[in-house]
This record gives C-alpha cells, sequence and structure tokens, in this order.
C-alpha cells in the first residue's frame, strides 16, 4: 500500500502551527496558567469550574458520568461497556443498531473513536480496545458542530466560540489513488490513519473523476476534520437556545458542546440535534483552527477562555466549591497519565 512520504509531513507540520505538538503550542500558555494559579492559590483552581463534572472537565473525566447529567432527550443513547466484555457489547450493540460509534469512556483527541458498522468489527474493538468504553447511537444529521459556551454563576451564559466541522474526504480525479489525494492534502498528511480498516481495504483505490470519498467518519481535528469559523451564526437566538440547553445541566459553567443537528436553525428551536459530547475545563475554543487563522490571535483567544476560567472558577470558589488538594490533584494526574499509556499502548 502506498505511504505518505515523511517529507511532506515534516514539511506540513512545520508550516501548519495548528499541528504542532501540544507541548511546542501550549508551552507560552504554561506561564499565564501559573500567574493564574498563584491569583487563584491553587494549581488546581479549575477544578471549581464546572463542581458537577469530575475535576471540571479538564482531563480524566469519564463521559459515562458527564453523559448522566444531561438530560435524555438531548442524547443519543449510550451505554457503558467494562474492557473485554464481548457479551454485554453484542447485547447492546445489537439494540442500538449498527452502525454505531464506539469511544473509550475516558479519552481525548479522538484516541479509540471508531464506527463500527457490524457484529464482526465490534468484536474486533471489544478484543482490542484496552480501557473501558461507551456504544453510542449513530446520529447522521448532516451538520456537526462544536459549541463553545460559558457562563458566570448567576449571570446568563453566552456562546464564545462555534465552528462547522467538514469530514476529512478526497474528491476523485480519475488518475490518483486515495492515498495519493490524501498527500495533496496538508491536515491528511499529519492525521490519516493508513492503518485504518477502510485505507488499508481501499486506500489504492481510484476514485472516477468527481467523486467524494469519505476518508475519516469522526470529527476530530486530529483525525483529520477541518473546523470553520461559524461566528457569523451566533445571535439572540442561538444563544438562548444553548442557555436552555446548559442550564439543564446541574453546576456547568465552562467548556463545549459537541453535537449534530439538521441545521443551525433547527438549533436555535431546540428541535433535531444531539449531543455527543460534552467537554469542560480542559476544552479549546475550535474556532482558532479555522484554515488561516494566525498564531497571534490564536493565543490571544486561548488565554481570554483561560482567563474566563479562572474568573468562573474563583466565583464559584467563594459560593463555597472547593479546589481539588493538591495530593488529590497529583493522583488524578498520575492516574491520566497511566491511562493514557494504556489507550496508546496498541
Amino acid at each position: 500500500m502506498p505511504k505518505i512520504s515523511w517529507i511532506s509531513k515534516f514539511k506540513t507540520k512545520l508550516t501548519n502551527w495548528e499541528y504542532w505538538p501540544f507541548s511546542v503550542l501550549y508551552f507560552p500558555v504554561f506561564f499565564y496558567f501559573a500567574w493564574l494559579a498563584l491569583r487563584a492559590r491553587s494549581i488546581f483552581f479549575f477544578t471549581a469550574s464546572n463542581p458537577s463534572i469530575d475535576f471540571g472537565g479538564m482531563f480524566g473525566e469519564r463521559k459515562s458520568e458527564i453523559f448522566n447529567i444531561i438530560p435524555d432527550k438531548y442524547i443519543p443513547t449510550t451505554k457503558l461497556i467494562k474492557k473485554g466484555d464481548i457479551k454485554s457489547a453484542l447485547k447492546e450493540g445489537n439494540k442500538i443498531g449498527f452502525p454505531l460509534i464506539a469511544k473509550p469512556d475516558i479519552g481525548e483527541r479522538g484516541i479509540w473513536v471508531s464506527k463500527i458498522g457490524a457484529q464482526e468489527e465490534l468484536e474486533k474493538y471489544v478484543h482490542e480496545c484496552p480501557v473501558d468504553f461507551l456504544l453510542q447511537e449513530l446520529i447522521s444529521y448532516p451538520v456537526e458542530l462544536g459549541v463553545f459556551y460559558i457562563r458566570y454563576p448567576r449571570q446568563k451564559g453566552k456562546i464564545t466560540s462555534i465552528v462547522r466541522k467538514e469530514f476529512l474526504s478526497v474528491n476523485g480525479d480519475g488518475e490518483s489513488s486515495i492515498i495519493q489525494l490524501l498527500e495533496t492534502i496538508p491536515r491528511a498528511v499529519l492525521t490519516a490513519d493508513l492503518s485504518s480498516d477502510f485505507l488499508s481495504r481501499e486506500g489504492s483505490e481510484i476514485p472516477e473523476k468527481g467523486e467524494q470519498v469519505l476518508v475519516e467518519p469522526i470529527g476530530n481535528h486530529c483525525r483529520g476534520t477541518m473546523f470553520l469559523n461559524d461566528e457569523d451564526e451566533i445571535d439572540e437566538r442561538l444563544t438562548n437556545a444553548i442557555n436552555q440547553i446548559a442550564e439543564e445541566i446541574p453546576d456547568f459553567y465552562f467548556g463545549r458542546f459537541d453535537l449534530r443537528c439538521n441545521s443551525i436553525e433547527d438549533l436555535r428551536e431546540l428541535k433535531n440535534f444531539k449531543i455527543l459530547e460534552l467537554n469542560g475545563a480542559g476544552s479549546e475554543p475550535g474556532h482558532i483552527y479555522n484554515p488561516g487563522f494566525s498564531l497571534f490571535r490564536a493565543y490571544k483567544d486561548i488565554l481570554w477562555h483561560l482567563r474566563v476560567l479562572a474568573d468562573i472558577s474563583i466565583l464559584n470558589h467563594k459560593r463555597g466549591i472547593p479546589y481539588w488538594s493538591f495530593r488529590d490533584g497529583y493522583r488524578k494526574w498520575k492516574g491520566h497519565k497511566n491511562h493514557n499509556r494504556l489507550l496508546y499502548s496498541k
């Protein structure tokens, strides 16, 4: 099977800051975080931002526990499966219906998120996945959004970022294989999983001219999805709709809704949509990854959201919400590191 050249990968990473390693991109941000920690008098100040979410949702939170605090009418059918429990997986998978989505209960950056098309694929997933996972109903609404929301205690919230997700796909020219076409797309050069079942099976196929081929069905930036800034869609009606949802979630003040809807107009009317995930303190405003967005503006928006996170956390702390102790926070961090080793071990 053809491979994307390392030269293409190097040039793409060098010239596209959004694909720099997290530790490199966020290095300047750590200094501002340290100042905010001093201001709050706690390195784990963010744990008070969303009191109903473990660790405030910075990392290591269980998706299953977050789904438990969201009204059922807003979420897809979702079932928690213990690692290796093939019997429960098949039972719940058949109830939900194929195709469906499988994802780790604790996970990030799209790792181990898969679209499962049949029972045989689910059996393989259960055998290989190294952690507890969720089976989730596949939502087929055509529009997937990332909506960032903030709300100060006892105030009305607002949307600070909204992105429309464009999934990684290629357009055939009648001459090039899918792999060759991927090599012409900068984000695909760095993110395409050449070992995926789809590319292993069809990567060498040559699509007809004008034929569009969906390569990656998972809407994650790390999986090649393009985030398109849709801030022009933010208006009073949409803000009121998102506020209504957020206020039905206990003690949620800061984070991002990842959802699918039939249209943004339908979302304004709170119909024909489902929340796929709710992310807390560790969320990023997705619009910074819009193609052509400058690094300077990205840092400006990241730091602004981080300051808001600190402000909300401090206000909640004054209302009696405790910060995590250093000992508990350190244990959480260590446990998260160990969990990630499992996720990336295969």
